[in-house]
């Protein structure tokens, strides 16, 4: 098969394409025939190097992935050769407390596809059968690629740990990135008033595309005096986090009294301040989120079938042009997801 690889940390230079063996599935697992893969900032991670993180090498990046079932090995009996599937991109050991919890994101032995594991920029993925989700008919296989990590990463940041209610007030930060255009539509639907932001004048008419109510441009405007100008002084009850230390800040002092910043990463950098005063006297929280379970994502599912959520595609390119994605990426260019597409 052909494959995107990689056998040393780097910049996009070190993406090459690579003729590989077909990967060999054992019992519980499926053989996926890749339609589409798309690209999320862990693959960025990933291919430049985390220290404390020793993924093997030469490896096949590739979290989100759509394809065809082409195999199933034995003992898996919920999915069909020839079906449409989209893959969940937590694997889990599947047998452990918080695995039969429902709490799989939290399992001691937890993995991204892509991660310590071979991903989906290839011809041919393996995964555990259990981590198959039908892809709803209408639904094309860049847009099923397109969904499940920013879906399910955004639905378990603003429902499942920020217990997200109708009439409250969102902020979401960087409305350009996957999981921020999932948040704005997954807070909307929910009830809530979304205000997002964005570097560019370009993306926040896209954001109020998507439904946020306002938008704040973070590059010529201060992020919390917005916010407190828009809610009148109020403040939101919830800040959608995932920019890290250039709005950190500003994200904290955005929060009305008793408001809660869920967070799911830190881009810009991981070095976050806090005057603890600040936190116990307005009675903040401040929530942690990574990935979610695969109830979330079955969940986001549901909005995706009623048309509440839809995939945010920013360009679709083949799979040979995986550097050039990757760079457009990291200069922070696009508009949603950029999806690879495998023929």
């Amino acid at each position: 098969m052909k494959a995107i690889v990689y056998a040393e940390h780097g910049g996009p230079q070190v993406l090459r394409l690579a003729e590989l063996a077909e990967p060999a599935i054992g019992a519980g697992e499926v053989l996926l025939r890749v339609r589409a893969c798309a690209l999320n900032h862990l693959d960025l991670w990933l291919r430049q190097g985390i220290p404390s993180l020793k993924i093997p090498l030469p490896h096949i990046p590739g979290s989100d992935v759509a394809g065809e079932v082409v195999r199933v090995g034995s003992g898996a009996t919920n999915v069909n050769v020839g079906e449409r599937v989209m893959l969940q991109p937590g694997i889990s050991c599947g047998q452990c407390a918080k695995c039969l919890a429902g709490e799989d994101n939290l399992c001691r032995s937890y993995t991204i596809l892509g991660e310590m594991v071979d991903g989906g920029c290839a011809e041919f993925v393996k995964a555990p059968a259990v981590n198959c989700v039908p892809i709803p008919e209408g639904v094309s296989f860049e847009a099923a690629a397109a969904f499940p990590l920013v879906s399910l990463t955004a639905w378990h940041m603003l429902i499942t740990r920020a217990k997200l209610k109708p009439a409250e007030t969102v902020l979401v930060l960087a409305a350009g990135s996957g999981v921020g255009g999932a948040a704005i539509q997954i807070a909307k639907a929910s009830g809530a008033r979304v205000i997002a932001t964005a570097g560019t004048d370009a993306k926040l008419a896209k954001a109020r595309e998507l439904g946020a109510d306002e938008v704040i441009n973070h590059s010529t405007q201060k992020i919390a005096a917005e916010v407190k100008r828009l809610t009148a002084k109020r403040g939101v009850d919830v800040v959608f986090e995932h920019v890290g230390e250039a709005t950190w800040t500003e994200s904290i002092r955005s929060l009305t009294p008793g408001g809660r910043l869920v967070t799911c990463g830190a881009t810009t950098g991981y070095n976050g301040n806090i005057d603890i005063r600040y936190l116990f006297t307005r009675q903040i929280s401040l929530l942690g989120s990574f990935m979610g379970a695969k109830s979330d994502l079955l969940a986001a599912m549901e909005f995706l079938k009623r048309g509440l959520l839809k995939p945010v595609i920013d360009v679709v390119m083949p799979l040979e042009k995986c550097a050039e994605a990757h760079r457009r990426l990291e200069q922070r260019e696009q508009f949603g997801k950029i999806v690879l597409k495998v023929e």
